[in-house]
């Protein structure tokens, strides 16, 4: 099982992974903005959230009205393993609207210290046997802990190249070869629409997804479901309060 998450509400952030984490930065709209933007059609404005509002907000999901939903806008930080950074990555390139915009820290301008995400010795899967992704229960213990001695050494031996390329006045753009990547964490800035959110806890949150993605789904919709609780449930049912 992954790490417990934690929570520190005066940040809006919520920590994952160890040393990973999801932040709420800023937001914008309600459900009730979402009900306007559909209302905008019959130039009408509701002034006060109401159930018929409510159930306006059930059919635009339930019919795959997407467009009201991108009214409400949303940015969030990542620190998150690069395996997770790059799955997530697909909801901006795979949205069928351009209003996602990502930003990432990079090793071509900074020289942070590298941190990594290393899985303990009770946290390896083991693949499973009738399909080619996912997990099937946890490896041995014993098997365990010789991959996390293994993985550490790795990031150890990477790390001291990286360090010795830098040493010697190799660019950091090159130098950072020498780190293992997708275990290395990244930062990075995710702006979206209410409809990117909805889609992408729809997808993550459930049981099939990878870990280590769908605890960074969990702590988005903490963030984010007293914010626009019906719009999030309408858009995700009731896998957001799991």
């Amino acid at each position: 099982m992954t790490k417990k998450k934690m929570m520190n509400k005066e940040n809006n952030l919520i920590e994952v992974l160890g040393n990973g984490y999801v932040r709420l930065v800023d937001h914008m709209g309600s459900d009730l903005s979402v009900v306007n933007a559909a209302r905008a059609s019959f130039a009408k404005e509701s002034k006060e959230f109401s159930t018929s509002d409510a159930r306006l907000i059930d059919f635009l999901a339930r019919e795959n009205h997407m467009s009201p939903f991108r009214h409400a806008f949303m940015t969030f930080e990542f620190k998150a393993p690069l395996m997770v950074a790059r799955q997530h990555w697909k909801y901006v390139v795979g949205s069928d609207h351009t209003m996602d915009s990502w930003n990432e820290s990079s090793r071509r301008y900074i020289t942070m210290e590298p941190e990594f995400y290393v899985p303990n010795s009770d946290q390896w899967r083991l693949a499973p046997e009738d399909k080619k992704q996912g997990s099937a229960g946890l490896c041995d213990p014993f098997s365990g802990a010789i991959l996390t001695e293994q993985l550490n050494r790795c990031i150890e031996q990477g790390e001291a190249f990286y360090n010795l390329a830098l040493e010697n006045g190799i660019a950091p753009e090159q130098a950072r070869l020498f780190l293992p990547a997708y275990s290395m964490h990244v930062v990075y800035r995710w702006s979206c629409s209410l409809q990117s959110v909805g889609l992408f806890l729809a997808q993550r949150l459930e049981e099939q997804s990878q870990e280590e993605i769908r605890v960074y789904a969990q702590a988005i919709a903490e963030l984010v479901r007293d914010l626009y609780p019906v719009c999030i449930n309408a858009l995700v049912g009731s896998r957001v309060y799991s």
